[in-house]
């Protein structure tokens, strides 16, 4: 396990922390909610022998602040470039799964000369229909008032494939441990500025860097159909597919992730 500094900035109304392992170019990696920087740390450690690893907790989650009303994804892309100037980076490839696409999609609209590659991990492009809108502003209130803990649990059989919830109990449980991290309002407000995140489809037409797409066989969130629209879309992009994996398919199978993921950035 390589040793982990870590930093903390301020972004707007918030404190941000972010970790750093190895040494190398640089690449960044963003997490899922609800979950932080952990999440990538057994991939990370397969990856900092090459390159150096910088691991932002996205604002609301791990030990990142909040800050004031909803995370949306215009304060998650500001925050991901002042992380990238403290850690002296100018461009790099940046990873992100689920929520941390959705932050890639607004960072590459506004900071795209900052982008080498781009890697969307278990994610999608289409804004929230009404319905799951809807679903994102009843859970943030239903946090609020009757705590977190009743929707983390309810959250582990989408977020975690059939496969790792029946053979991995200790990943089931380390998923658990990162969540219960966040706080009423940090869930409610992160929910919140998911559920106004604009529409991306238009976007991927636009992405000219390098990118991979991956997604996992068993993602019920996600999955094939998101991602082979993603690939339709953005030109010379490659898409690969992690077996007996869900929604958090680097954190289910990290060393088949790793070696994607090295492969990709080894190519870039």
């Amino acid at each position: 396990m390589q040793p982990i500094a870590f930093q903390k900035i301020k972004s707007g109304d918030a404190e941000i922390v972010y970790h750093v392992l190895g040494e190398g170019p640089p690449v960044i990696l963003l997490h899922p909610f609800p979950a932080n920087h952990e999440f990538w740390l057994p991939v990370a450690n397969a990856l900092s022998t090459r390159y150096r690893v910088i691991l932002p907790d996205l604002r609301g989650h791990g030990d990142s602040d909040i800050g004031e009303g909803p995370a949306t994804m215009e304060k998650h892309a500001a925050d991901i470039f002042r992380v990238m100037d403290d850690a002296e980076v100018g461009r790099a490839p940046l990873i992100g799964v689920s929520i941390g696409g959705y932050a890639l999609f607004e960072f590459w609209r506004k900071h795209r000369g900052r982008v080498s590659a781009l890697g969307l991990c278990n994610t999608k492009a289409p804004a929230d229909a009404p319905e799951a809108r809807g679903a994102r502003l009843h859970a943030a209130n239903d946090v609020m008032e009757r705590g977190t803990e009743p929707f983390f649990e309810s959250m582990i059989p989408r977020l975690l494939g059939k496969s790792t919830r029946e053979s991995r109990p200790d990943l089931v449980e380390g998923a658990l441990r990162m969540m219960r991290q966040m706080s009423p309002s940090d869930v409610a407000q992160v929910q919140r500025g998911m559920a106004e995140r604009p529409d991306s489809i238009d976007t991927l037409k636009t992405i000219n860097v390098p990118t991979l797409l991956v997604t996992g066989e068993e993602d019920l969130l996600t999955g094939i159909n998101e991602a082979e629209l993603m690939r339709q879309h953005i030109p010379n992009s490659q898409l690969r597919v992690i077996p007996k994996a869900g929604h958090y398919s680097a954190w289910e199978q990290p060393e088949e992730a790793g070696k994607v993921l090295r492969q990709f950035l080894d190519g870039v």
